[in-house]
């Protein structure tokens, strides 16, 4: 399962809105055949881990992070070609929660194959969060990225722009960005930036990350990169129900998302078909976001430096907390990147 886990991830930004999925085939101890789904329409992992296999695969096992499929879409069921394959047992990470693929292990039973779940079930979830949310949510997933100093600051007294977080964290950052269906951040960091919010990736994403700017007044300068790659690459101000957008931005192609607070906001951005975001900064939005509680994974990149007094705290926004009734989150991973280290924190739902 390990490695059907690790060939699912070569399709990571790629596959969406389908999810990212690895198939092994052993026959015996030995390993006769692997696969993965490396793009949305492309050919599915087990097909392709069946298809290496050849007639090694007639009598063997099947290890895929997620159910096989059992209907027909832009490719045929994948239990059909498990069967007619000869395969006698499948192991598969986590049950499809999609009511139209769903139904695959029932079909691999009635035709005497032995089927079995929960093999590294919660790697197999995590990777294919997203996915998994989409199909029992109404909002998107919503990861929340900081880069911090040592003492909780994203930026110093004087709010110059500058890397806190060396080349590896960044590069993950756009590894994070590149499997998004959009990239967000407050008018602030918007004007004090002037960001690209780009995936810069090799290979890029298959469609790239829609750029939100949470702008209640829709103050947006039209001469920001933004405004001007709107036609290029989407561009939505999530704003007021009573905002107007200026002519100028219109005219660059910069949409709107009139919502009266954060959840209907969500809520539209997911009928607009985003089922995920990542939001980046600034503090005012993050602290917005987590009182909400609309934060699926909060990741913190922290870089070896102390800001001192006047530095702008990450989480200055949020309202003050005692300890006992502040809200918990749970790590999930931790790594060092050089001298920064990632981490990783799932949020306990109220």
């Amino acid at each position: 399962m390990r490695i059907a886990l690790r060939l699912a991830e070569r399709g990571w930004g790629q596959t969406a809105p389908n999810p990212m999925v690895g198939a092994v085939v052993f026959a015996g101890e030995e390993k006769v055949g692997e696969g993965f789904h490396s793009a949305f329409g492309a050919p599915h992992a087990e097909v392709l881990a069946l298809r290496a296999a050849g007639e090694r695969s007639r009598g063997g096992a099947l290890y895929v992070n997620l159910e096989p499929c059992n209907h027909h879409g832009r490719n045929p069921p994948c239990t059909d070609a498990i069967i007619a394959a000869g395969i006698t047992r499948v192991v598969a990470a986590v049950r499809d929660p999609n009511t139209i693929a769903s139904g695959g292990a029932e079909r691999l039973r009635s035709a005497g194959i032995d089927v079995e779940f929960g093999v590294l079930e919660a790697e197999a979830r995590e990777l294919n969060a997203v996915f998994l949310n989409r199909v029992t949510s109404s909002r998107p997933w919503v990861t929340l990225k900081l880069a911090l100093s040592i003492d909780g600051a994203i930026a110093g007294a004087a709010r110059r722009r500058w890397w806190l977080t060396n080349e590896r964290s960044r590069k993950i950052v756009q590894r994070m960005r590149a499997n998004s269906d959009a990239i967000a951040v407050g008018v602030e960091t918007a004007i004090a930036d002037d960001p690209q919010l780009t995936a810069r990736t090799d290979p890029a994403p298959r469609v790239p990350p829609v750029r939100l700017v949470f702008d209640r007044s829709a103050r947006l300068p039209a001469a920001s990169f933004l405004a001007r790659s709107a036609r290029d690459i989407p561009t939505v101000l999530v704003t007021t129900s009573t905002t107007i957008l200026p002519r100028d931005l219109a005219d660059a192609g910069v949409e709107v998302v009139p919502a009266d607070n954060l959840g209907s906001a969500l809520q539209q951005l997911w009928h607009r078909g985003i089922a995920s975001i990542l939001v980046e900064g600034g503090a005012g939005l993050a602290a917005s976001f987590l009182a909400g509680d609309h934060v699926d994974r909060l990741v913190i990149f922290r870089a070896p430096v102390v800001l001192g007094g006047g530095a702008l705290g990450a989480f200055s926004g949020i309202a003050p907390l005692e300890a006992e009734e502040a809200p918990r989150f749970d790590l999930l991973d931790v790594q060092r990147l050089d001298d920064d280290v990632m981490t990783v924190y799932a949020t306990r739902k109220r």
